[in-house]
């Protein structure tokens, strides 16, 4: 069964930074592709990036703009997401997930951007 617990989350001001970490357990961490997803306050999730299963390979929403990276260390079946330039839009819990449905998230962590 796949677990994930998600972190780094907190309050951060306009073009700020921040770097959310996912630990990983339950299955082969290095067999599965990986997503991030997030949800802000009263909407549905939505899709933030995906990143292959070697990590070679990563897709983005059209709205990260070159401002978050994916990433993951198979070795500490870990994934990562760092978040560049944050806007108050980008205020959400923030979850890591097997799939853009968001299966098997975890608790997620809160992001929030604002001065």
């Amino acid at each position: 069964q796949m677990r994930f617990v998600e972190s780094g989350g907190g309050l951060v001001k306009p073009g700020g930074s921040l770097r959310l970490s996912c630990a990983a357990s339950g299955f082969t961490f290095n067999n599965y592709p990986l997503t991030w997803v997030r949800q802000a306050p009263g909407e549905g999730l939505e899709w933030v990036a995906t990143i292959g299963s070697g990590g070679g390979t990563t897709y983005y929403a059209d709205f990260v703009k070159d401002r978050f990276t994916i990433s993951r260390d198979n070795r500490k079946n870990s994934l990562y997401l760092s978040m560049n330039n944050l806007e108050p839009e980008d205020t959400a819990v923030y979850y890591c997930a097997r799939d853009r449905m968001g299966n098997s998230r975890g608790k997620g962590t809160l992001v929030t951007v604002s001065s």
